[in-house]
């Protein structure tokens, strides 16, 4: 079993925590998000674009890029987390310029040799991964695919195919972290997905309430907040590790009470 089944085989669903590379003091933030209860972390991979992403995680990326974080020192952090965290999943998320500028094969090979258990690329599309998929796949790192509010049934086998690890929903049609979708949306979404493949669905875009990751909890396998959480690396810069294993344990506490007993 890889990490990431077993993270998604736990008596509940999955929270799944992201913040951004450099922005901070990451090692002892990803540390915090895993003290928290985090059961994947997701690595963001500062952009100078990060078209998918609203304030929040664009000013961390700002901060990150300012501090001259680059795609090696990305890995050099991943490296660290999996020497002190060798079972906790791993994903990279990010957009395709910084993955295949040098070659899908360097990257597929960094990935690999960084203990990696998936990529998300928010920017490509399944017409033209085919090359990153391939070099993904032969280092055993997952495709992690994203589908939308506007993912209808004849697109989703395209973004399904070679997918592995688990399924991103992004739940609003726009960017991270200002709307939520309303949670009888997202329940007939993840039901229609559901339907289609034996992935775990994971649900994220304007998560930021225990409050919120509750409801999702009780209709999807696993949940996703970042914005929430790169806000307190902003707010409160090298005190920001108190303030994410506090907001992490009270994510995880409410989904796993909105839960207890029904998956198990």
């Amino acid at each position: 079993m890889t990490r990431l089944q077993s993270a998604f085989s736990k008596p509940h669903p999955a929270f799944v925590a992201f913040i951004t590379a450099g922005d901070g003091d990451t090692a002892a933030n990803l540390d915090a998000l895993v003290a928290g209860g985090a059961d994947v972390i997701e690595l963001g991979m500062p952009f100078t674009d990060p078209m998918a992403d609203g304030p929040a995680i664009q000013a961390a990326n700002l901060r990150s890029l300012g501090a001259g974080t680059t795609t090696e020192d990305v890995f050099a952090i991943a490296s660290g987390f999996r020497e002190r965290h060798p079972d906790v999943p791993l994903i990279l998320m990010g957009y395709a310029n910084p993955m295949i500028r040098r070659g899908a094969g360097w990257f597929g090979i960094r990935c690999f040799k960084a203990g990696v258990d998936g990529v998300i690329c928010v920017d490509m599309p399944p017409e033209e991964n085919e090359d990153l998929n391939f070099e993904l796949e032969s280092h055993r790192v997952s495709w992690i695919p994203l589908a939308t509010p506007t993912t209808d049934a004849a697109r989703l086998p395209a973004v399904l195919e070679n997918a592995s690890g688990f399924l991103y929903y992004v739940s609003v049609a726009g960017i991270t972290g200002l709307q939520q979708a309303a949670q009888s949306s997202i329940e007939t979404a993840v039901k229609a997905l559901k339907e289609q493949t034996d992935l775990p669905v994971a649900v994220g875009f304007g998560v930021r309430t225990p409050e919120q990751a509750a409801e999702i909890a009780k209709v999807a396998d696993g949940v996703v907040v970042g914005s929430a959480l790169v806000d307190l690396v902003g707010e409160f810069g090298k005190d920001a590790p108190a303030k994410l294993q506090e907001l992490t344990s009270a994510m995880v506490g409410a989904m796993k009470a909105a839960t207890e007993g029904t998956n198990a």
